[in-house]
């Protein structure tokens, strides 16, 4: 049996030999038709995208503002990403869809192994692995950040190619309501942060570090991203909507 060029990353801690690879057939395939379906009802429009790498393993780190969020990096990316999906949505045909569509389930309240591990494998394979550093919707103003994008690059040297996404929910709306038709989504993608990689064990102090220098680049790059669209986040959620976040995060709103 041919191995994989990357084998032998596979068996390095942790390990991800010995997980699923995620699905690519729908995720691959199934993206033109994506793109022609949303678009007969959205503009959806990606600025600098020639900053995602063509080749190798690639982290995008997006804010998170409305529930499109995921299927917009995983349809109109340069590239197919797999995007950490809350376990919640795995449900009934829904989870179902979004297995054969690549993505990856995470559980944001407990720790999460697997979800690690079938995204290491993704990026130890080349492929593209989304994640929304806040762990939940909201004005996507970044003020809770996670430690998930820093540890994935601190693990495979794979660079970070942040993302701001602007009107995937209009002012106002709920957690889970989509934008009236023929709403402007913009994609704006920032230059890539680089982390060399370093080998195991890899400090929750480390870890915290690469986190809070990614977050200062991601504000950066929200604010570089408003001047040249001239356009703002919605907002918060309603009152009552916000998801109960997990903690472990580097902000004092994520701790």
């Amino acid at each position: 049996m041919r191995r994989h060029p990357t084998g032998g990353a596979h068996q390095e801690r942790p390990r991800s030999d010995r997980v699923r690879r995620p699905s690519r057939w729908l995720l691959y395939g199934g993206r033109p038709l994506g793109r022609w379906v949303i678009r007969r009802r959205y503009d959806v429009r990606l600025h600098h995208g020639d900053r995602v790498l063509r080749r190798g393993g690639v982290i995008l780190a997006a804010n998170h503002v409305g529930v499109s969020d995921g299927p917009m990096l995983a349809i109109f990316s340069p590239r197919p990403a797999h995007a950490l999906t809350k376990v919640e949505m795995f449900k009934g045909v829904m989870g179902w869809f979004l297995m054969r569509c690549g993505q990856i389930p995470v559980d944001r309240y407990s720790s999460d192994p697997a979800a690690v591990k079938i995204s290491l494998r993704a990026l130890r394979e080349g492929q593209v692995v989304a994640i929304f550093p806040e762990g939940a919707r909201g004005d996507g103003e970044l003020d809770l950040f996670h430690r998930g994008a820093g540890y994935l690059a601190l693990v495979t040297g794979a660079p970070i190619v942040p993302v701001s996404i602007f009107g995937s929910r209009e002012p106002g709306g709920h957690s889970s309501s989509v934008p009236a038709k023929g709403a402007v989504i913009d994609l704006v993608y920032g230059r890539p942060f680089m982390v060399e990689p370093e080998p195991w064990p890899r400090t929750r102090a480390r870890v915290a570090e690469v986190s809070r220098e990614l977050r200062e680049r991601m504000l950066d790059d929200l604010a570089d991203a408003k001047a040249l669209l001239g356009r703002d986040l919605p907002g918060p959620l309603p009152a009552g909507e916000h998801e109960p976040d997990p903690g472990g995060g580097v902000t004092e709103k994520s701790k």
